[in-house]
């Protein structure tokens, strides 16, 4: 995992804020129900308190929704714990927290703080999984052969307690000094097995470096993160208990998936055709996926690369069904039906899968408020997806405004991501100039640039504009 920081002065988010229409706080009736529910006893559930779970979260996370803890199975093979905060215990059907988180969708995250989706005594406090304290959850055991291979998927309501709570930076450091504590110390080995058969399937994983703005002191911190190995193997076990959930539901005739179209031929075919040029390496018979796992995207031509495969990744959505499966249920990134379950206090999403999931495997009905929910939910999720996008984008191109408003008129070194289609002028419409997205080496920064540009080349450009105000920045190649 690569980190680069470049300091930023202080910045207001306040008008990102009030442009997007973010709440400032919850209703009162919904913050009275929260507080009463963050006060009342847990459930009388099955007592699951003797697993050592653990969490593992970006360093500042509070709002902790899985905790997990591997194991090898008798004979060969694994077995996966995974406890999923269980949310409903918490928010009650027809009450006015639950209608306020359908107003909300989906937590919303911005430097200066997040818009939660559940008020903090529930979402930072009484449901989230954090350490020494008994929590509900939603646990998942899910056993694997040697291969990775799922033998059997079960799930219940228990009670859990974390033993401790770890962050991605630290659980890297130990599983490169080779001493990660029990609970976890096969994930390197399990995310391996599940990250290879999902290639051997066509899955597609893009190793994008991550911007983002931190706080730091006074100031913020312009961040650049590449993927890093554990919290890849990480997200392998929250993908895998999504493919368990999509079954599920399949196999009982309602649910909710994440859906996406697979790549189309001809997509796949102009990505093969850019990799030549690029430099990039795409043996016959190797999927887009196994191509792009063995990229350095830190590389200039493999980070154009990376970029030009990104248009592949089109048409996510949520797709409700309650009878016939849907017509297309795969999710074209997993190469699998898969579904969201695992981030119930982030997304409204997965509070309803859960409980279908739930009610499916103990062979019960599902229950009519869940019922009546999923089929309303994938233009909820879509609304909130697009605002939580905007949150994210608005405050980078904030923090990159601000950090390079004194510099208009610098030369940078920039890698040169993306080159646009060209488009003559004719039948009324303005011809498009040369031009693309490049991206500076410092300060990470990602813009426009005008003129000729070599696709997966080092170029140099100038910086003209940088407005905080209209958050943009633009360079021509100089």
């Amino acid at each position: 995992m690569v980190i680069r920081r470049v300091l930023a002065p202080r910045i207001d988010f306040g008008a990102l804020r009030r442009e997007l229409g973010l709440p400032e706080s919850f209703p009162a009736a919904a913050q009275r129900e929260a507080d009463t529910a963050a006060a009342a006893p847990l459930p009388a559930v099955p007592d699951r308190t003797d697993i050592p779970f653990v969490t593992v979260d970006p360093a500042t996370s509070r709002d902790l929704d899985q905790a997990m803890h591997l194991a090898r199975r008798p004979g060969g093979g694994y077995r996966i714990r995974y406890a999923i905060a269980d949310v409903l215990t918490h928010v009650h059907p027809g009450g006015e927290l639950e209608a306020e988180t359908w107003r909300r969708g989906q937590t919303v995250y911005l430097p200066d703080g997040n818009v939660p989706l559940h008020p903090h005594t529930l979402s930072e406090g009484a449901a989230s999984l954090l350490p020494d304290v008994d929590r509900a959850a939603v646990l998942w055991t899910i056993d694997l052969d040697a291969d990775g291979g799922t033998v059997s998927v079960a799930l219940e309501r228990a009670r859990v307690r974390s033993r401790a709570k770890l962050d991605y930076g630290g659980v890297q450091r130990d599983a490169d000094a080779g001493r990660l504590p029990e609970p976890i110390a096969l994930l390197p080995e399990i995310g391996a097995l599940l990250t290879t058969r999902g290639l051997s399937r066509g899955a597609i994983n893009l190793p994008l470096p991550e911007q983002d703005v931190e706080p730091d002191g006074d100031g913020w911190r312009l961040v650049l993160r590449g993927p890093g190995a554990m919290e890849e193997h990480n997200a392998q076990i929250s993908l895998l208990t999504g493919m368990a959930a999509a079954d599920i539901m399949l196999a009982g005739g309602i649910g909710l998936l994440r859906t996406m179209p697979r790549p189309r031929p001809e997509a796949v075919e102009k990505l093969r055709l850019a990799a030549g040029p690029l430099g990039v390496p795409w043996p016959e018979g190797t999927s887009v996926g196994q191509v792009l796992a063995g990229l350095d995207a830190s590389q200039p031509r493999a980070a154009a690369f990376v970029d030009q495969s990104a248009e592949l990744m089109r048409g996510a959505a949520y797709t409700a069904f309650d009878g016939a499966a849907p017509e297309q249920p795969e999710h074209g990134g997993v190469a699998a039906a898969y579904a969201h379950v695992t981030a119930p206090l982030r997304r409204l999403a997965d509070r309803y899968a859960t409980e279908a999931c739930l009610a499916l495997h103990e062979g019960r009905e599902v229950p009519a408020h869940v019922r009546e929910a999923l089929p309303k939910l994938p233009e909820v999720m879509a609304t909130t997806d697009r605002t939580a996008g905007a949150a994210t984008r608005g405050a980078i191109e904030l923090a990159e405004a601000v950090l390079l408003a004194h510099r208009v008129g610098e030369t940078f070194e920039a890698a040169v991501l993306d080159v646009d289609e060209p488009r003559p002028a004719g039948n009324g419409r303005a011809g498009r100039p040369p031009g693309g997205t490049v991206a500076l080496d410092e300060p990470p920064v990602r813009a426009r640039c005008t003129g000729e540009l070599p696709l997966g080349e080092r170029v140099q450009v100038r910086l003209t504009v940088a407005d905080p105000v209209e958050r943009k920045v633009a360079f021509e190649r100089a």
